[in-house]
């Protein structure tokens, strides 16, 4: 039996009142940088994946979420070339605060339907359909 490395990494779609969907560009100098991706993150030993996306939410793009607004939406299971990826994307519509870049990355309101049109680690794709299943 061969052992595979599972990262466990939560993702977030985040709505807006228009139905927007927010995704944020990876920096240059991390890998995959320049594709667009659900704002979230690597889970920390002993975090649960709302506590992860709760922190990283406010890390990342200056917003408070309240684990009551997290809905689990869908998961993506990917097998990157060193690693399996396990992403579960959680929905959430509700928070308090701005969004703003806090990290140097580009951020974009887009509509479920054209996110196929922005350039995403493999990962993140099939994640699309349910959202345009919600959203349009």
């Amino acid at each position: 039996m061969t052992f595979i490395n599972v990262t466990l990494v939560v993702a977030c779609a985040l709505v807006d009142a228009d139905r927007r969907v927010l995704i944020a560009q990876r920096p240059e100098g991390k890998p995959l940088a320049g594709l667009w991706e659900f704002p979230g993150g690597k889970i920390d030993p002993g975090e649960r994946p709302e506590q992860t996306l709760i922190r990283e939410l406010r890390e990342e793009i200056g917003i408070t979420v309240k684990e009551a607004c997290l809905a689990p939406l869908t998961f993506a299971s990917y097998a990157y070339e060193d690693f399996h990826l396990l992403m579960p994307l959680y929905i959430c519509r509700r928070w308090d605060g701005e969004v703003i870049a806090r990290e140097g990355q580009k951020l974009a309101w887009v509509r479920a339907n054209k996110l196929r049109g922005y350039p995403m680690p493999p990962a993140d794709v099939p994640l699309i359909p349910p959202l345009i299943d919600l959203l349009m």
